[in-house]
């Protein structure tokens, strides 16, 4: 962890609370999947709290966020409803978007989160686009945090994304979540430059920095500074979070190319027990806060599976709801 511990009680409860509250809710997503009620693909976030727990929170309203398909982390850090967010993943109609986009599309406009992406590196034009529009607009001094995994910088569109951002000082803050597999590839194996991706922000003159993504406050430092750079005007930052997702790419993936004793050393670097930890040993939080904190979030995450169980399927004529244009009768 890092040395500076520059948060209060208020602020560690919440830390701990969201990234327990991520923790439960996709362990929940697994569960229902494995009994058929959530369908499809579905790609968890655990172990990978720290980072959208550390990066989120610091924005403001105005705002905006997108991100790739593992996205239930970010939607959760921004404050999305647990409850519509379940809902959405087993497709009711109570769910984000009405049950029609399922665990890759979170979206939520009013919260300015703009959407989880199926199209690897999809989000990239359209995170220029937004910034492009703030800019162009004068919005004050807003930003985008565009969510990327190690496997989309080999797609072109992030490399014409870096270059626009760069090249028109745009306000975006690039957040790198390495987990060292896009897949069942390692990053070695696919990444010239090997695990270090946060260099090819270097010929696009864009200040880029390697972070422990499973230290929540050393994420939480960075990002803030991030941030600052950004709102001065200074154009866009971009910021590798190293991280480890403990279970596979998605529900359907084995994981057999990779050792369990691998999965257990990172494991052991535990962002939450990592911070539970911290909090216990600075005296900002009671073994009775933990446990307070630990009730409450499993009968949120009780609540939520209750709320989209129970939770009516779409009606037929929503299918020819918000979408361009409507077929003639």
């Amino acid at each position: 962890m890092t040395t500076t511990i520059n948060i209060e009680t208020a602020q560690a409860l919440d830390i701990y609370s969201t990234m327990l509250l991520i923790r439960r809710f996709e362990e929940a997503t697994e569960r229902l999947y494995q009994r058929g009620i959530v369908r499809g693909f579905l790609h968890t976030y655990i172990g990978e709290e720290a980072i959208a727990v550390g990066a989120i929170p610091n924005l403001r309203e105005d705002d905006y966020i997108i991100g790739h398909y593992r996205d239930h982390g970010h939607a959760l850090a921004r404050g999305i409803d647990p409850n519509k967010a379940m809902a959405e993943l087993c497709g009711k109609s109570t769910g984000t978007s009405g049950g029609k986009g399922g665990s890759m599309h979170l979206f939520d406009a009013e919260k300015h989160f703009m959407g989880g992406h199926a199209i690897v590196g999809g989000q990239f034009p359209l995170a220029v686009g937004m910034a492009l529009a703030i800019k162009m607009k004068e919005e004050k001094d807003s930003l985008v945090m565009c969510f990327f995994g190690d496997g989309a910088v080999q797609e072109g569109e992030f490399h014409e994304a870096m270059n626009l951002a760069s090249l028109w000082k745009l306000p975006i803050i690039f957040m790198l979540e390495n987990n060292l597999y896009g897949m069942g590839t390692e990053v070695n194996k696919s990444n010239a430059g090997g695990e270090n991706i946060f260099n090819a922000a270097e010929p696009y003159n864009i200040p880029a920095v390697q972070i422990d993504g499973m230290d929540i406050l050393l994420v939480r430092e960075t990002v803030i500074a991030g941030i600052k750079k950004v709102r001065e005007g200074n154009g866009p930052v971009f910021i590798e979070s190293m991280a480890y997702r403990y279970h596979g790419h998605s529900m359907a993936d084995p994981t057999n190319y990779r050792a369990n004793s691998e999965v257990e050393e990172q494991r052991s670097r535990d962002p939450i027990d990592r911070f539970k930890a911290l909090c216990l040993d600075e005296g900002l939080l009671t073994s009775e806060d933990i446990s307070r904190i630990d009730e409450e979030i499993d009968s949120k995450i009780q609540i939520a599976v209750e709320f989209a169980e129970q939770s009516p399927e779409p009606l037929l004529e929503s299918l020819y709801t918000n979408i361009y244009a409507a077929p003639e009768a």
